[in-house]
């Protein structure tokens, strides 16, 4: 299924403002976010793909890529679980973290009280050679997160013993103060203070956790990198983040790939640079050189009068596309490496070969060399 244009999600028109994509995004925050329709699926969805749309549309960089390419230029086409999206903006919003500003007009944020609610996302750096992404890769890494209590089973207390209903708000998390007046009456509605919202208090905490229900562990995950892999891509590893709250599913895993600089090629999408240097009588004459690729070696031919720094493209030596068998291309710029020293005899060959004609502006040494062939 197709995704929605960007713009159509958050109901502008692409000569919109920043200050009218905020706008639009405020409006549709206070509408669908979770906190204001929990336990709507339905809600959590659409504001997954209305704060997705702002994160691209408010980023000028972004957007632009966006305008040009489409969702080709986050998200590679038939290709799930990785995309190209900052990860910092990523985690900073995705959770809600910083948007609860939206909710100026409702006051104090509704709490969750005793409702399941889903752990918390991880993010992973993974650091891989380049020829590691050519192969592709599955590896295996250790991940520090907080889990489900082993003793108290995530309740917080001591076992033998359960969590009690806080005498104070009977349970509902919520302190209600009524206000009249002689002409109206109000309710100012707020987290209870002695259950922080929770509706439970615990009498005796798990020396385990501490009351928590939960603990901090390290687990080793299985990571499968497919060959092709680009810098700065993430593979997305359902449920292997921290633990929910009150029965609620795990987050997220975001492994975060790192491609190192490599000694020779310089990567661009799956095309691969390199160069090599030549020495004049190849230049002039023609012949064959053995260039490095990324799976060996190969044979480069040089026609007679190859100029310096031209670029040669050898079809199909590049990284592999994402979950295809075609390949991008390698291209080795030539440099031709002129000799620092020379015999009387070698200067005075070719001497006799330029002549004593002199060199026009703008014209290179081995143009001259035809011009006088």
């Amino acid at each position: 299924m197709a995704k929605k244009d960007y713009y159509e999600i958050l109901g502008v028109g692409r000569d919109a403002s920043q200050e009218d994509i905020k706008k639009a995004f405020r409006h549709l925050a206070r509408k669908w976010h979770p906190d204001v329709n929990p336990g709507n699926k339905e809600a959590e969805e659409r504001f997954k793909e209305i704060n997705e749309a702002f994160q691209v549309l408010s980023d000028a960089e972004k957007r632009a890529q966006y305008d040009q390419f489409g969702h080709a230029a986050f998200k590679p086409e038939d290709f799930a679980g990785f995309r190209t999206f900052s990860f910092d903006e990523l985690f900073r919003n995705f959770g809600f973290g910083d948007i609860f500003d939206v909710f100026s007009g409702f006051g104090e944020r509704k709490r969750r009280g005793r409702q399941p609610e889903q752990g918390a996302d991880l993010k992973y750096e993974l650091e891989i050679t380049l020829e590691d992404a050519f192969r592709g890769m599955e590896t295996e890494i250790e991940v520090p997160r907080f889990e489900e209590c082993s003793v108290c089973k995530g309740s917080g207390a001591k076992p033998g013993t359960s969590p009690k209903k806080c005498p104070k708000c009977g349970g509902t998390g919520e302190i209600r103060t009524v206000r009249r007046t002689a002409f109206m009456q109000s309710i100012n509605i707020s987290p209870c203070d002695r259950c922080d919202g929770d509706g439970t208090i615990i009498d005796t905490p798990c020396k385990n956790c501490r009351g928590s229900g939960k603990e901090r562990k390290t687990r080793k995950v299985k990571v499968k990198i497919p060959a092709g892999v680009d810098n700065e891509q993430y593979l997305r590893l359902s449920g292997q983040g921290e633990a929910g709250f009150k029965g609620g599913p795990p987050g997220d895993l975001f492994v975060v790939i790192g491609v190192k600089e490599h000694e020779i090629f310089e990567r661009h999408d799956t095309d691969l640079f390199c160069k090599t240097t030549i020495d004049i009588g190849t230049a002039i004459l023609g012949g064959e050189v053995t260039v490095p690729t990324i799976t060996g070696k190969a044979t480069l031919k040089i026609p007679p009068g190859t100029q310096s720094h031209t670029v040669f493209r050898l079809r199909g030596q590049g990284m592999p596309h994402l979950k295809s068998s075609k390949r991008g291309d390698q291209l080795v710029k030539v440099v031709v490496r002129i000799p620092e020293k020379i015999s009387k005899k070698q200067e005075q060959l070719i001497r006799e070969f330029l002549g004593e004609k002199k060199a026009e502006t703008g014209k290179g040494f081995f143009e001259r060399l035809r011009e006088m062939a």
